[in-house]
């Protein structure tokens, strides 16, 4: 976990993953790929730019089927165009309570509240999800946002250190993240996990395995039904865990099963 790494490691590996996310941020000439893509190429998915990435749109069935099948049963989002961010340190609390509108000093462990970055006059930049993860905040932040979003809280982590406060900021390019939604999402997360999610309320979140590997999961989403957003790290293998986590929830045998959906929907 990155909680076990040392200050001197956090404050080294924030300035080389901010540098690079802000630098891939920069090359919108060409449209990023999620480690799913192949995956999406391979059902047939209709793909288009969005936030600088390609993305799937809708898949074979069409938008409408897909739809349904989340409302009905469970529907599968890859939704890794969107960046996760852990913030260290004990200053943590204070520094992204000025960068935001959350109660972080409130909000207790394992809950996630969504927010807004803003300016220092309050104007907002960018709404986001800000999760207490124990020993350390989790943010999510939108496709495409990073050449705002990190631009803004590199500026003010700079300052904070220059003043030898204790944060340091980690974000998480290499990892996926999937959206399981619908009123079996529960059902099918169960058989893939020892964890008793049915003790989740909404917003909250904890790691745990899925399929076998070690995930971050958020009782969340944005379809209006129930689901989870399943943070999923690279793993050591030559095929990304999100890869595995991905096609192992569309095997699931759960009510009408599993079916991936597309942004369309």
């Amino acid at each position: 976990m990155l909680s076990k790494f040392g200050k001197a490691s956090l404050k080294a590996t924030r300035t080389h993953s901010l540098s690079r996310n802000l630098a891939a941020a920069a090359a919108t000439d060409t449209l990023r790929k999620t480690p799913l893509h192949p995956n999406h190429i391979a059902m047939g998915a209709k793909t288009a730019a969005f936030g600088g990435w390609d993305m799937p749109i809708q898949y074979p069935d069409g938008i409408m089927k897909e739809h349904l099948h989340t409302r009905k049963s469970a529907g599968l989002f890859d939704v890794s165009h969107m960046l996760g961010v852990q913030i260290h340190g004990a200053d943590r609390v204070a520094f992204m309570e000025s960068l935001c509108t959350a109660d972080l000093e409130n909000l207790p462990s394992g809950m996630g509240s969504l927010s807004v970055l803003t300016t220092a006059k309050g104007r907002s930049i960018d709404d986001c999800i800000i999760t207490n993860a124990g020993d350390h905040l989790y943010l999510v932040i939108n496709a495409g946002h990073e050449d705002k979003d990190l631009v803004h809280m590199d500026a003010h982590l700079k300052t904070w250190i220059g003043k030898g406060k204790d944060v340091a900021v980690q974000s998480l390019p290499s990892n996926g993240i999937l959206a399981l939604q619908g009123p079996k999402a529960a059902e099918v997360l169960q058989t893939l996990t020892k964890t008793d999610v049915a003790q989740m309320g909404f917003m909250t979140a904890q790691p745990m395995e899925v399929a076998g590997l070690d995930c971050f999961v958020a009782r969340s989403g944005y379809t209006g039904e129930d689901g989870f957003e399943i943070a999923v790290k690279p793993g050591s293998g030559a095929t990304h865990g999100a890869v595995t986590v991905w096609e192992t929830i569309l095997a699931s045998k759960v009510g009408d099963g599993v079916v991936a959906v597309g942004l369309g929907a």
